[in-house]
């Protein structure tokens, strides 16, 4: 096994760097914190946290695959793979992990994939056995214990491919962040105690519970309701909550680049999901940020909480135990002012990016020695 591993990466950073910085993270700890010498391929162009991974020592390739079938695609990661000594190659999204395999094809090291949701790998799907089920494949890297679950009982997978690795928050990232002014951004009264939701509209959300919850509150909570994110703004969400004592107290934001300080300056955050989540980053960054939070009790988001110690985690969809859950936190100062210092500290000691790194750089090295 090398002592210091050469790693090529293949994923997109066109996102914004609150999504990207997690998963660069691992780079830059793998690279400065545990000797591993890594390329990254990504188009440099609208990218984000690249500079941070260069100022560690990761060399930056300004190219990625296109296609998922472009064989052009396979053959330029096949070059790369063939010009340049690598012991893994680390393929974190559906076009690199198409081309990455075929790229593969003969070549000795490890491939590795990442799975970041539950789901939606079927043994009846000829497609699987091109990504994550294909022979060529060495290690699945799972977001999650919920994600590894889901794998288990697919025919030609061997379990002992399943390794879970989180990925990790640095709290500097949250140190200085300021409370956006939430009155003069959005007209909201000082005195409402502000519940925010952050999602991108998928029925995986569960808008329609909390819909149906925000119906049962009763009236003179002071709550007003602010959802960020693409496509929220349904008729049918929108119908929901007219119909109900806060009509008037929600605001849609849409895409916001400044979530981290609408979030900073809620009173309380909450996620509804149903399914699908493997680590809800939202969740993370609202603990990491030390606001009161509620989450559901979905596999993607074990042990991101303690109920009523460092959160408070519901059945998904459970509209009236939603409906409980905000009334409590709206009423109960107290409460707030325990849960969000208390999943501070949680998320602090166990999602740490020094620690999930660390967790990468185990799986990585154990791969490594199976031979």
């Amino acid at each position: 096994m090398p002592e210091n591993p050469s790693l090529l990466v293949i994923s997109s950073y066109r996102e914004s760097i609150n999504t990207v910085r997690p998963e660069g993270r691992w780079f830059v700890g793998l690279a400065r914190d545990h000797g591993y010498r890594i390329t990254v391929m990504t188009e440099r162009r609208e990218a984000t946290y690249l500079e941070e991974m260069e100022a560690a020592g990761v060399r930056i390739i300004d190219w990625q695959p296109s296609s998922k079938w472009k064989r052009a695609d396979s053959l330029r990661i096949a070059r790369e793979l063939t010009e340049n000594h690598y012991d893994l190659l680390f393929l974190l999204n559906n076009v690199s992990i198409y081309s990455g395999i075929r790229a593969a094809k003969g070549w000795v090291g490890k491939v590795v994939t990442y799975r970041g949701y539950t789901g939606n790998i079927h043994w009846w799907d000829p497609t699987a056995y091109l990504n994550h089920l294909s022979p060529r494949v060495d290690m699945i890297s799972c977001v999650s214990a919920a994600v590894a679950e889901s794998l288990p009982g697919l025919p030609f997978l061997d379990p002992k491919k399943l390794a879970v690795v989180g990925k990790g928050h640095d709290p500097a990232w949250y140190a200085d962040v300021a409370p956006l002014d939430l009155e003069q951004a959005f007209d909201i009264p000082p005195h409402r105690k502000v519940i925010v939701m952050v999602a991108n509209a998928r029925r995986m959300k569960g808008t329609k519970y909390l819909g149906a919850a925000i119906q049962q509150l009763p009236p003179g909570l002071d709550l007003h309701f602010l959802f960020v994110g693409r496509g929220l703004r349904t008729p049918e969400f929108e119908s929901l909550l007219t119909d109900s004592q806060y009509a008037h107290e929600f605001t849609f934001a849409g895409y916001r680049t400044d979530v981290l300080e609408i979030v900073a300056a809620a009173d309380i955050s909450l996620l509804p999901s149903v399914k699908g989540e493997g680590l809800s980053k939202v969740l993370l960054e609202s603990m990491f940020l030390g606001r009161p939070t509620i989450m559901t009790d979905i596999g993607g988001n074990r042990g991101l909480g303690i109920d009523r110690e460092t959160a408070l985690i519901i059945p998904a969809r459970d509209d009236a135990a939603l409906k409980t859950a905000i009334q409590e936190m709206a009423e109960n100062g107290d409460l707030r002012a325990r849960l969000g210092p208390a999943g501070r500290a949680f998320v602090t000691e166990h999602f740490r990016a020094t620690k999930t790194a660390r967790d990468l750089d185990i799986a990585f090295r154990n791969l490594l020695a199976s031979d």
